[in-house]
């Protein structure tokens, strides 16, 4: 299963107002990788990146930074689960299978 990465580089406003809890559209970039029993990283976020949207189907765990190594006990997502993270452009996020 992958684990979906969507890059933003700011976020929305509701109509020219406050800000909201979502990326601005059109995002940056998108990307998969692969949720597996070995750390695996994404590709560098882009240049303009400054948050990421992450969604897993599988349960997971995370690490971010320049060259990331996940462990399957630590930064635990669920299944079914989104969360937003503020992120530099050029890091990366690893992934690996959890319980």
């Amino acid at each position: 299963m992958p684990l979906y990465i969507t890059e933003y580089q700011s976020l929305a406003r509701a109509n020219n107002g406050p800000f909201v809890s979502a990326g601005q559209e059109p995002n940056v970039a998108e990307q998969q990788v692969a949720i597996s029993g070995s750390s695996t990283q994404s590709a560098a976020f882009n240049a303009k990146t400054g948050f990421v949207m992450i969604h897993t189907d599988a349960i997971c765990a995370l690490a971010f930074g320049d060259n990331p190594t996940a462990a399957n006990n630590r930064h635990r997502m669920a299944a079914g689960e989104v969360r937003f993270y503020g992120v530099s452009p050029g890091q990366k996020v690893a992934v690996i299978t959890a319980t």
